[in-house]
């Protein structure tokens, strides 16, 4: 009987996973997969881990999410934990697996890993097929080739909402055939290296991961509360759970896909109303495209400090003293203190906090803007390599930004969008 492995990655979940599909349809039995790669839970050349205490407990949480899922179908996640090039080849000899479905890979850590684990399946005469599961416009479909896309995100929207369209979200499959999978023995965060945090009270919202976790989010945020029709005008808020959808740390583990959004977007105007708040949530998502087609198409330029651009940035160094301060929300600015003090108990901070906060290390602190995006890599609960190392190129002035040098004035934006200090108060008192 033809035998698949379906190797899960940042594409936690049943509905619109193509990968999954497509394996189902061409093979008799499925084995889903998940590695808990050790280089994911490493030190980076920055000094930081590469997943921290939050985003590693909400790993778990949509594994085992995801686990329950595939259980009610047939089914169940076999947990694997060591280095995928070695794990993976183990159990395509164990059940004689001919082909690996996977969610293919645009970041370079990440597309090395894929290679690797290629070239071992390839001795066992396994093949790999790797599907485009992340954004909301599928490339095949982009007006222009990966090295033809505009370096300005204005002239890529454009060109992409007038020449391309959005492709369906595939439907979650009826049932799965696989072998008895045993119940997952996923690792504990101690085992990962990491601890057990409780996220502060003052926390605008209890970030659970998991598919399930995202619909019931999308539901709320959609159907009942009906926020998304002024999504538009809340979206810069900085406290509570829904100024904005808070569908990141979801969408950055695969719990929920871009075009699955999309799709339920569609029914909620047909429901109630389009207006520009519902627009500019799919606004967003196409940001969250293009920084995974820049990432395509500039490789490992985005974690390179003159980013992708030809000219040498301005010599910043590292003072470790300086970007502790920082971290620990200690730099006497307030503004930028409540937002790091935010991040490092809760593993979140607003967008508008995000963008102050690059602007701050690289302008008025001049440090290296890396170390930055690495501290925000390890912290986020919402970490998405993408969307994090190309938007602090873009804050460092060496990525997409057409203007180049984008300086926030802390104390103007503190005024505009903390005016009565609500945010600051929050979260600065002792």
């Amino acid at each position: 009987m033809k035998a698949a492995i379906v190797w899960f990655k940042t594409d936690l979940r049943i509905t619109d996973n193509e990968a999954l599909l497509k394996a189902i349809s061409q093979n008799e039995i499925i084995i889903p997969v998940y590695c808990f790669d050790d280089s994911h839970f490493a030190t980076t050349a920055y000094g930081f881990k590469k997943t921290g205490d939050f985003r590693g407990q909400f790993l778990i949480e949509s594994l085992l999410d995801l686990d329950t899922s595939l259980r009610a179908l047939g089914s169940g996640l076999l947990v694997l934990k060591g280095k995928p090039e070695i794990e993976i080849p183990k159990i395509v000899r164990q059940y004689k697996v001919n082909k690996v479905y996977a969610k293919r890979e645009v970041a370079f850590e990440e597309k090395q890993t894929e290679n690797l684990v290629q070239s071992e399946l390839w001795k066992l005469q396994c093949e790999i097929l790797t599907f485009s599961t992340s954004t909301l416009y599928h490339a095949e479909d982009l007006p222009f080739s990966i090295k033809d896309i505009p370096d300005v995100f204005t002239d890529f929207r454009k060109k992409v909402e007038k020449d391309s369209a959005i492709r369906p979200a595939f439907e979650k499959p009826a049932s799965i055939r696989s072998p008895q999978i045993p119940e997952p023995d996923l690792p504990t965060l101690q085992q990962l290296g990491l601890e057990k945090r409780s996220m502060d009270p003052r926390a605008g919202i209890q970030y659970i991961g998991g598919e399930s976790e995202a619909l019931k989010r999308l539901h709320y945020y959609f159907f009942e509360s009906q926020l998304i029709s002024t999504y538009k005008q809340t979206r810069n808020g900085m406290t509570g759970s829904d100024y904005s959808s808070r569908f990141s740390a979801w969408l950055a583990l695969g719990c929920i896909s871009p075009r699955f959004i999309y799709g339920e977007l569609k029914k909620y105007e047909s429901l109630y109303n389009a207006n520009e708040s519902t627009y500019w949530l799919v606004f967003e998502l196409l940001w969250r495209d293009y920084f995974r087609f820049m990432m395509k198409k500039y490789h490992n330029s985005f974690f390179q400090k003159n980013g992708i651009k030809n000219t040498a940035a301005a010599s910043k160094t590292i003072d470790s003293e300086q970007l502790q301060k920082w971290i620990d929300g200690k730099t006497g600015v307030a503004f930028i203190d409540a937002n790091m003090t935010e991040l490092k108990l809760t593993g979140f901070m607003s967008n508008r906090g995000r963008q102050n906060a690059a602007s701050y290390l690289c302008n008025d602190l001049a440090l290296d803007w890396r170390y930055g995006a690495a501290y925000f890599e390890q912290q986020l609960i919402d970490y998405d390599v993408c969307s994090n190392w190309g938007n602090w190129a873009y804050l460092a002035g060496v990525g997409n930004d057409p203007r180049g040098n984008r300086y926030f004035n802390i104390e103007k934006q503190a005024a505009d969008y903390d005016k009565n200090k609500t945010f600051r108060n929050l979260w600065l008192k002792e």
